[in-house]
């Protein structure tokens, strides 16, 4: 005897349960009117698919290989990054940009492309110049400092300030002289430049002294007058002494007064050669003197 089963005495949840049960069993269909014969409708199925015509291929069409749904595209390869050129060309490379520039402009221009050497990576500004570039002139330190490679100029920090102290004690100001560094990029944590960064840093700020043709050479610490001046000794024996320095080659060539101080940065740490300083910046007052 079959027992006929009401839905509306079911539970929602047990109306839920028969409705899993049926699925489970096969029962996908509810009862209509006239009995379905599935095998009848296979067979009739299968009957009309192979009457359909094969696709043709596209001969013209790209092949793809099948990508998952479920797994993105590889993305693309970045591109690959010039390989690390060793430091004698880095040199030469340097040699041949600075070369090229005819005036201040073109050398600043190279030097801020110019990827020969590695502290334009991890500083923010090129520190390039800052001054009157027609003065007579040129005082060249060893490499910017936090300020300076915040504002992109040199000797504007608390050294700075004190150099701006000691030009006026002889009557100058940054519109009398030309400030420049060896190194224009600041190096990380103000740390000492390596040989290497300043070879590769030489070309360029002589041949900045090149374009800015002064008369007087100031060479601001060890590092600048051992660069510059190929001064071997410290900046306390060096200071005091008369250099020449030689601007260009052949007969356009010249020689011009150049003489090696204490850097003001120095003088803060060292007060007490700041008399140093100043015998040294009297001396340099006496070599501007006409005559």
């Amino acid at each position: 005897m079959t027992t006929m089963i009401d839905a509306a005495q079911l539970s929602h949840a047990e109306l839920e349960a028969v409705l899993r049960w049926y699925a489970a069993m096969g029962v996908d269909q509810p009862l209509v009117d006239a009995p379905r014969n599935r095998f009848a409708e296979f067979e009739q199925e299968v009957a009309r698919r192979a009457a359909q015509p094969a696709p043709q291929p596209v001969a013209d069409a790209p092949r793809r290989s099948p990508v998952s749904p479920l797994r993105p595209p590889p993305a693309p390869l970045p591109p690959a990054r010039p390989a690390a050129i060793s430091a004698e060309q880095a040199v030469l490379k340097a040699q041949e940009t600075a070369a090229a520039a005819a005036t201040l402009d073109e050398l600043r221009a190279g030097r801020e492309a110019f990827d020969g050497g590695g502290l334009k990576r991890t500083a923010s500004k090129l520190v390039f110049a800052d001054g009157n570039p027609a003065a007579r002139i040129m005082l060249v330190g060893e490499a910017p400092g936090g300020d300076e490679d915040r504002e992109g100029r040199p000797f504007v920090g608390r050294a700075g300030r004190l150099l701006d102290r000691m030009l006026a004690s002889i009557g100058l100001d940054r519109e009398q002289v030309y400030i420049a560094n060896v190194v224009p990029w600041r190096p990380p944590g103000n740390r000492t430049p390596t040989p290497q960064e300043m070879a590769v840093c030489e070309p360029f700020i002589r041949r900045q002294i090149e374009l800015v043709n002064p008369d007087h050479l100031v060479c601001l610490g060890a590092a600048s007058a051992a660069a510059l001046l190929g001064v071997k000794e410290g900046i306390t024996r060096a200071r005091g002494r008369a250099y020449e320095y030689e601007i260009g080659k052949g007969e356009g060539a010249r020689r011009i007064h150049a003489c090696a101080m204490l850097h003001p940065a120095y003088l803060i740490r060292q007060p007490l050669h700041k008399k140093l300083a100043w015998a040294d910046l009297r001396t340099l007052k006496k070599a501007l003197a006409p005559g």
